[in-house]
């Protein structure tokens, strides 16, 4: 049985830093990453890394964010500083079985999110 379960979340103040973890079991991934969705917004990619050293990161993280993969704990984090009012959300954990970590449609396993909440 495949799991994703997130760990990580909370309330912080605008400019603060959180690391989010996701401990996957049940298969090896080729893609893990990172999704959120913001209140009244649509579920956007917000990072992405393969088995190796591929990565991607949706504009409006780039320099605030780091993911990175523990390959033999099966973990992937997500890693964000200088976190924006903007930045709250619920963040879901995702794997791909086959495919691309910047290919939305080949994330086909989900965690059940965890909530990030930044306070201006």
């Amino acid at each position: 049985q495949v799991q994703l379960v997130e760990s990580g979340g909370g309330l912080v103040q605008a400019g603060g830093s959180l690391r989010l973890s996701c401990a996957a079991s049940g298969l090896t991934f080729s893609a893990m990453g990172w999704f959120r969705q913001g209140p009244g917004k649509e579920r956007e990619l917000v990072a992405g890394i393969s088995s190796g050293v591929r990565t991607y990161y949706a504009d409006s993280v780039k320099g605030r964010f780091t993911i990175s993969r523990d390959n033999g704990k099966n973990t992937v984090y997500l890693h964000m500083n200088s976190l924006k009012p903007e930045d709250t959300a619920v963040y879901y954990c995702a794997a791909s079985s086959y495919g691309l970590p910047e290919v939305v449609r080949h994330y086909n396993y989900w965690g059940q999110g965890t909530q990030v909440t930044v306070s201006s």
